[in-house]
Formats: C-alpha cells, sequence, structure tokens
C-alpha cells in the first residue's frame, strides 16, 4: 500500500484553492496544524478519541487529524510503507512480516476512519472535497476510497436542510426569505440553511460524545435588503460555537473573525458569554487576516481558540501576532466589557481608567443625530448648511429632527466609518483610525456620514478637541475598540474627556499617564501620525 496522503493525495492542493468568498473562508493546511497543536497531543494516541467537524468546507481538518491519528497509532508506518513499495516495485517478494504490517496498516486505517473522524458539510459540494481530502475518493464506497464504507457518504454527511422562515427572517441563523426562500433560489440552488445549527436538538445528528470539536465555520448571511457588502450581513459564526458547546466536548477550538471582541450586530450577547467563559484556555489573536487566509481581508482580522471543559483558572492565555510579532500574556477576557486584544495595550488602557476620568463616550452623539441619513435628497440653497459626504448641502430648518439645540454651536465632527479598510492596517502595520475630523460652525448641521463629538460656543475650545482627537494617544484608546470599519460612540469608551483649558500633545499625555518607554514606542508602531 502506498503511503498514505502522499502518493493518493497531494497536500498541498488544499492551499491553493480559491476561497469562495469571504464568508466561506477555505483554512490552510499550516493554519489547521497550528489548531491541532494546541489540543494535548496525547488524544491522538488514543484510539478511542472522536473528532468532529460541524463545518467541513475542503475537509483539511478531517484530514490532518488522520495523518496524526495514524502517526500516533502506528508509529513509523511511513517508513516501513515506503521499503514495501520499494519492494513492490522491484519485484522482491514481501515477506510475512510485510504482510502483516500491511494488515496492520488497513486496519488501523479502517478504525480511524470508522471509529474516530466525523464531518457535517456546509454544502453538497463541500461534502464531496470533505471526502476526497479524508478517503482519497469523494465516493467512500468505491475502489479509490482507502477505507471502504457501504454507503456514499462515510462519516462525512450532508443533508439539504431547509429553512424555517417565520416573519421573513428563519427562526434558527436569520437569514432573510427573500435571499434564500424557495422562491428566491428554487430546487437548484443551496439552501445554506447549515444542518448544524438548524436544529435545537444538535446531539441527535449523529448521536454520539464528542472529544474534539474543530472548525472553521461560514461567517455570515445576508439578512436582506442588499446582499453581501452592503452592510446587511449577519454573523453566523457564533451560532456555530455555541451550537458546538451544547455538544459538550472535552475541547472546542474554532477560527473565526476577531469582530465579536467589540460585540454590535448580534453579537453583544455571544461578546459577553465568551469574555465571561472561563474554559476558554488559550485565544490567538491575529491583527492582519491575510496572515491566516493570503489574499482574503477580514475587517477586524482573525482569531482561533481553545476551549477546554474541565479547566479549572479564570486566566487565558492570550496571543497577539502582528507585524511579525507575537506576544503573549495570561489574563482575565472579562476585565472590560470589550475586549482589549492587544497584551500590550492593557496596562494602558489600565493606567488611563485608573486616573476615574469621565470618558467621551457619555458626550459623543448618536450616529445621525441631526435625523438626516446619508442618502437624503439635499437642496442647493436652504436654511440650513448641511456636510454630507460629497461636501455642502442645505436643507429646511423644518427637515431637521433633532439636535436642534446644537445647529448654531461649533460641532467637532469625525467620519463614521474609519479610514483604515475593514479595519485593517497599512503595508507598515500602522492604523489611522479617523478620516477626516473638522469643525462646523454654526447654522451647519450633518447627515449620518459623521458623528458629532462634542459641541462649544467657542471655535477655539472646537480647534483644541480637534488637536486632541489628532493625537496618536487618542486614536490608539479609539483603536481599542475600533476593530472595523465603524466608528460610533461607544468607540470612546476608553478616551478620557479632558479639559480643554491647554493645547494637547502626545508628549503631555504620555506623561500625564506616566507611559513607559516601551509603551510610548508600541502606540507610535500602531498608528500613524495625522496632519
Amino acid at each position: 500500500m502506498s503511503n498514505l496522503y502522499n502518493n493518493y493525495y497531494n497536500p498541498d492542493v488544499l492551499s491553493c484553492i480559491a476561497n469562495l468568498s469571504n464568508d466561506e473562508v477555505f483554512t490552510p493546511p499550516e493554519i489547521a496544524n497550528q489548531m491541532l497543536d494546541m489540543l494535548p497531543q496525547e488524544l491522538f494516541c488514543d484510539p478511542n478519541t472522536k473528532f468532529l467537524d460541524p463545518a467541513c468546507k475542503s475537509g483539511v481538518f478531517l484530514r490532518e487529524i488522520a495523518k496524526r491519528l495514524l502517526k500516533a497509532q502506528l508509529p513509523g508506518y511511513e517508513e516501513k510503507n515506503e521499503e514495501i513499495k520499494e519492494k513492490e516495485q522491484n519485484g522482491i517478494e514481501l515477506t510475512e512480516d510485510d504482510k502483516a504490517f500491511q494488515k496492520a496498516l488497513q486496519d488501523t486505517i479502517d478504525h480511524i476512519m470508522h471509529n474516530q473522524i466525523y464531518g457535517i458539510a456546509i454544502t453538497e459540494l463541500t461534502s464531496l472535497l470533505s471526502r476526497r481530502s479524508l478517503y482519497c475518493s469523494k465516493y467512500p464506497n468505491s475502489i479509490y476510497s482507502i477505507s471502504k464504507f457501504d454507503n456514499v457518504q462515510g462519516n462525512v454527511r450532508f443533508k439539504n436542510t431547509p429553512h424555517r422562515f417565520k416573519d421573513g427572517k428563519c427562526a434558527f441563523c436569520g437569514a432573510s426569505e427573500k435571499e434564500y426562500g424557495a422562491i428566491k433560489r428554487g430546487e437548484d440552488l443551496e439552501t445554506h440553511a447549515y444542518e448544524f445549527i438548524h436544529t435545537t436538538r444538535p446531539e441527535e445528528i449523529l448521536n454520539m460524545k464528542f472529544d474534539v470539536i474543530i472548525g472553521n465555520p461560514p461567517y455570515q448571511l445576508s439578512a436582506g435588503g442588499g446582499g453581501k457588502g452592503s452592510g446587511t450581513a449577519i454573523p453566523i459564526y457564533d451560532k456555530f460555537i455555541q451550537q458546538a458547546k451544547k455538544l459538550n466536548p472535552r475541547y472546542l477550538t474554532m477560527i473565526v473573525p476577531a469582530r465579536w471582541y467589540s460585540g454590535g450586530r448580534g453579537l453583544d450577547g455571544f461578546r459577553k458569554e465568551m469574555l465571561t467563559d472561563k474554559r476558554i484556555e488559550k485565544l490567538v489573536d491575529v491583527f492582519d487576516s491575510k496572515e491566516c487566509f493570503p489574499g482574503v481581508d477580514i475587517a477586524g482580522g482573525i482569531c482561533y481558540f481553545l476551549w477546554k471543559r474541565d479547566k479549572k483558572t479564570d486566566e487565558c492565555i492570550v496571543e497577539n501576532r502582528f507585524n511579525g510579532r507575537v506576544i503573549t500574556d495570561s489574563r482575565r477576557l472579562d476585565q472590560h466589557d470589550v475586549f482589549i486584544r492587544n497584551n500590550l495595550a492593557v496596562s494602558i488602557v489600565k493606567k488611563v481608567m485608573s486616573h476615574k476620568a469621565e470618558t467621551m463616550d457619555k458626550i459623543v452623539s448618536p450616529v445621525s443625530l441631526f435625523g438626516l441619513n446619508t442618502n437624503v435628497e439635499l437642496l442647493e440653497k436652504g436654511e440650513v448648511k448641511v456636510r454630507h459626504s460629497g461636501g455642502i448641502g442645505y436643507c429646511k430648518k423644518s427637515d431637521i429632527r433633532a439636535g436642534h439645540s446644537l445647529i448654531d454651536k461649533y460641532k467637532v465632527i469625525i467620519s463614521a466609518a474609519s479610514y483604515d479598510h475593514g479595519g485593517q492596517p497599512d503595508k507598515d502595520g500602522k492604523r489611522r483610525i479617523i478620516s477626516r475630523v473638522e469643525v462646523l460652525g454654526p447654522n451647519t448641521v450633518t447627515t449620518s456620514t459623521y458623528i458629532v463629538v462634542d459641541a462649544f460656543d467657542s471655535e477655539e475650545k472646537a480647534n483644541e478637541l480637534v488637536t486632541l482627537i489628532k493625537t496618536q494617544f487618542v486614536r490608539f484608546l479609539l483603536s481599542q475598540v475600533c476593530i472595523s470599519q465603524h466608528i460610533s460612540r461607544d468607540t470612546f469608551k476608553f478616551v478620557p474627556n479632558l479639559s480643554l483649558d491647554e493645547e494637547w500633545t502626545d508628549e503631555k499625555l504620555y506623561a500625564k499617564y506616566n507611559l513607559t518607554q516601551e509603551e510610548i514606542d508600541f502606540i507610535e508602531s500602531m498608528i500613524k501620525p495625522m496632519e
């Protein structure tokens, strides 16, 4: 028998598969192995350990698990197998020991494939890919499969599951009936109603206990109103994690977007659940998604974690990966209601918060303060100036639905969208955070393209706030919450509301909060200067 996964199968091919979309990202083998490295390796020596990938796409997790199980349970099989192969190629008769080894190898493969590795594919196509990766044949009952099953699915199942729509949304995942209903998609297209999360009793899908659940679930689905990229997509990866926890495995590891750190978009409850879950043993935080998924830009970066059912301690090992650096610390995840992702940033925020000053999230106005949406139709002339994404327009005073007391003040505004594409740093690993900050004079308002940070009777005070906001220090504090492209009042929760009786500079702020040179260098390595 030839060497499993090396002659039947080219292990590099999964590194080359193009990603279907940012919603269903294929995992490179090296990342899958980094996740498997977090597990206790003795799991692979135990012939009773059971593994489940509930969101199979390429089958990379199943394949890499199979390789580890085989190496652990039949040590030295690769060398012996190569020796036998060379004998067969040279016409040398095999010994009884050779034949006994071949039988032991096949028996071990059969045991692993039939009793230890299971998968639930997310689409019919990915079920075929996954079986091809694991069994070296998309049909495990064929002569080409390295382990024979009596059915076409083996242990990698796919069931075409329907959504259950109520009031235009799926009761399980929130998908839009307009986007994913039978009228729109017909019978030929995938429903994207993933079996694992479309049930209240996931334990009944395979009717067994699992020691390890591992995977890279789909990230989002359209909630209707504009399709992908329109801001209407809803996250669903959180539902895979919550469903996996219901199965109560010994270990759970998944790789997902890091946007849940700051919540929002239906993730507030999930964020609180994750931050207070003491069973998370390790969290690997990757600032730039392209470090995990080459060519894929995922706003806010990527993370993967190890959840351990029987963990005893409150602290979690947090490993940051950014700008070619790896920084590791052990800390509680629930120090704040927003997760501070970078270990070096924790001490800086702690120093700021120790002053117990009021923070600016208490004074920043909500988005669309004046009730004028980004697509509002403006006039060429009118009673009130309106600052919008394209410049200056006008409206009637009666068009302004709120914020009337601020109309005649000097208002400091910033863009509601961050400068950095998808929250990602530039090629030097730095972020700017704010696209635009400026002062609007009296009788001027803004659309929801901008946020009003504060308003003053004096233009001088407004300009002092602009200077403060432009400091690298303040924008660094903003970046601890702003991990995607959206800025809101919550983004200011770590920014102190300082007196504007003096002009603030980075040097003054560093001194006020007693930052070390290492902390100063860290801020300036992360945040680019702003003219």
